[in-house]
């Protein structure tokens, strides 16, 4: 059934799918890792059911006090540590296998489980999502290649809490060179960047996409809305959802003690996914490429298409917020500047306007 190639071993697993872009996955997984059991486990470690938070109400958000505060800093401070700890392993020639290994180790180390590991049966410790994919990549064996543009979502459960944090990173100078990557990586940061601000209490959360899909389109970008932000604290996923496309209904506003994360997805093709037959691994129907940034998902040519994810954990404080997983001076990747014609365009944008005239 699969075609394994012979001398490695490697090969597809869905050899008769058909790929909307270039991604493809390379089996076979690495065996499932294991956490020490000195180390607390989230109920869903061993059957892969998260029982708690399927008990959820949808409507009640927790607020959490000053202890469970400060258990979130605590655990976002760890989720940064992973983050750049796996980050600063990046290059063209590894394998996001290995990625996930590094992930693996640096939470261990820190006495913490990997939340997405064995949630609802995800076989990783890690999310790594490239070029196309929109979110909840696999890690597998597929090589990294200069001119990739790799998703990281890293998430970890410590004394009793979760932290969710997610970044976009270019692999390689290639990556940095691409005007459309680097368009629709950089505009994803500055809307989590432009949500952030609005954050204090009292605001409404609907506002939140209202912000981010307003600067998108600024910059010929999609918001993928299938996927948004949400609550966390002692449950992964907790209220309240969080919408980051304008026009949402969205209800409740910001109040002090709330912990939840912003993570914009944007795509530079339609806003739409399919899923690889794996059920994990969400992809733009277009093949165009992603980003995603959070706080708590080839040829190289000019035309590449792309989306991009970021991701913080948020705390509401009296007066404002506190972005908990923030980044630090030192921790790898970072904005770039970009590339613009003599008109302020990106290559991109410029050939759109004159298909259009």
């Amino acid at each position: 059934m699969f075609q394994k190639e012979l001398v490695t071993g490697l090969y597809n697993p869905f050899p008769t799918y058909f790929f909307t872009g270039s991604v493809r996955p390379v089996y076979p997984l690495s065996p499932k890792r294991t956490v020490p059991k000195s180390i607390r486990h989230p109920d869903w470690a061993v059957t892969g059911i998260p029982k708690g938070e399927r008990r959820l109400s949808r409507t009640k958000i927790d607020l959490l006090d000053a202890k469970g505060q400060e258990a979130m800093r605590k655990v976002c401070r760890l989720a940064r540590e992973v983050l750049d700890i796996t980050a600063a392993e990046l290059r063209p020639g590894i394998t996001t296998d290995y990625l996930d290994e590094v992930c693996h180790k640096a939470c261990v180390e820190r006495n913490s489980y990997p939340s997405p590991l064995n949630y609802n049966h995800f076989p990783k410790s890690l999310c790594t999502s490239p070029n196309e994919v929109v979110c909840h990549g696999i890690p597998d064996q597929r090589v990294l290649l200069d001119g990739d543009i790799l998703n990281l979502d890293i998430s970890l459960y410590h004394g009793g809490y979760h932290a969710d944090l997610n970044e976009t990173y270019y692999v390689g100078d290639r990556a940095k060179a691409d005007p459309d990557s680097v368009r629709v990586v950089e505009t994803t940061r500055e809307c989590l960047d432009k949500a952030i601000e609005l954050v204090k209490p009292g605001t409404p959360i609907r506002e939140f996409g209202k912000v981010i899909e307003k600067h998108a389109k600024s910059r010929n970008c999609s918001v993928i809305t299938t996927w948004g932000g949400h609550g966390i604290n002692t449950e992964f996923h907790p209220p309240p959802w969080i919408p980051h496309y304008g026009k949402n209904k969205a209800v409740g506003v910001c109040k002090p003690g709330m912990t939840f994360t912003i993570e914009p997805i944007l795509t530079l093709g339609k806003p739409r996914e399919v899923y690889w037959p794996d059920d994990w691994t969400n992809v733009t129907v277009d093949g165009k490429r992603t980003a995603q940034f959070g706080a708590y998902k080839k040829d190289f040519a000019s035309t590449h298409n792309a989306n991009t994810r970021i991701e913080h954990t948020l705390l509401v404080t009296e007066t404002a917020v506190e972005v908990l997983t923030a980044r630090h001076e030192n921790s790898p990747g970072g904005p770039i500047p970009i590339p613009t014609t003599m008109h302020g365009t990106t290559n991109e944008e410029k050939a759109n306007g004159a298909s259009n005239a």
